[in-house]
């Protein structure tokens, strides 16, 4: 049994009132990282086609306030993506910083760093229509690989004006994105059902997971923010996503208001120190352990090979 499970089993035994209010709901803020572009794209298909059904999904099921961290870069490599920054925000849609070309900070120098952030920003306001697009989402989630270079990143952060968009749920949906585009090509439907069931199982179990730790780290749930990335086959999934996410309480917020919390303030106040932005981090630098990932990765890359 989960110490989750446990609290509420303890909780129901020992409540002797006539009637229990309802729960409070959970509160999720959904990211979509690798904009326009994630991954690759299975035969028949565009980044377009992905962009479209990842927008369509997100509207209908009710997750309006998504927000996609974009790579730039890709609108000059391959103009035509561009027009999926545009949809996106046509959409209602905000936009966010991922870096220029998703290089990974623990490989980058200051000014380097500094680079990285700021080439993305005459393409954020170009696209915002006035909203706020000053968040950072760290690619690969690394944050600087010594104290040195990780206080100097923060510090840039906060001379730009920037909150970072930490990451307290993550079931590593990227890792479905390759095998499905196999899948697809080979024609193999028995895979891509299997695929499916393994992304959902994930999916809860990450859930899980992040509850747990943040139970360890904070004492309560806190508003949740997921890690997702704009890939043909989460694009495939939303529905079944945001379903699952529903059935688990949550209640689909923006990452303004989920980073509202106290638990967050390191986070939208970086100053040149401050803990990890994921809950691993904070569980690691408190020495709590650190439960195993959701997802066999083994398993899924294997399929359709």
């Amino acid at each position: 049994m989960t110490r989750i499970a446990f609290l509420l089993l303890i909780g129901t035994a020992t409540c002797s009132c006539a009637s229990v209010a309802p729960p409070t709901p959970l509160k999720l803020a959904i990211t979509i990282d690798d904009l326009p572009v994630h991954g690759p794209i299975p035969a028949g298909n565009s980044a377009e086609g992905v962009a479209a059904e990842l927008i369509g999904a997100l509207r209908r099921g009710g997750a309006s306030q998504a927000i996609g961290m974009i790579n730039g870069n890709w609108t000059t490599s391959e103009p035509q993506t561009a027009s999926i920054l545009s949809a996106w925000r046509n959409a209602g849609l905000p936009l966010a910083n991922h870096g220029w070309s998703h290089r990974n900070a623990n490989e980058l120098s200051a000014s380097e760093f500094e680079q990285e952030l700021t080439r993305n920003e005459p393409l954020l306001r170009r696209l915002s229509g006035g909203s706020d697009w000053r968040w950072f989402r760290y690619p690969f989630l690394s944050e600087g690989d010594n104290p040195a270079k990780r206080k100097a990143a923060r510090a840039l952060l906060a001379r730009h004006g920037y909150r970072i968009a930490a990451v307290t749920m993550d079931f590593s949906d990227w890792q479905w994105t390759a095998p499905y585009a196999r899948c697809v090509a080979s024609k193999d439907q028995q895979s891509i059902a299997r695929l499916e069931r393994l992304y959902l199982n994930a999916a809860a179990r990450g859930i899980t997971r992040s509850r747990e730790l943040s139970m360890a780290v904070h004492g309560r749930d806190i508003p949740y923010v997921v890690l997702l990335h704009g890939g043909a086959f989460t694009a495939r999934m939303m529905p079944q996503l945001l379903g699952l996410y529903r059935r688990e309480g949550f209640r689909f917020v923006g990452l303004d208001e989920a980073e509202r919390d106290p638990a967050y303030a390191s986070d939208v106040a970086p100053g040149a120190d401050g803990p990890p932005a994921t809950l691993e981090g904070r569980a690691a630098a408190k020495g709590i352990p650190i439960p195993p990932p959701p997802v066999d990765g083994a398993t899924i890359a294997a399929l359709c090979t």
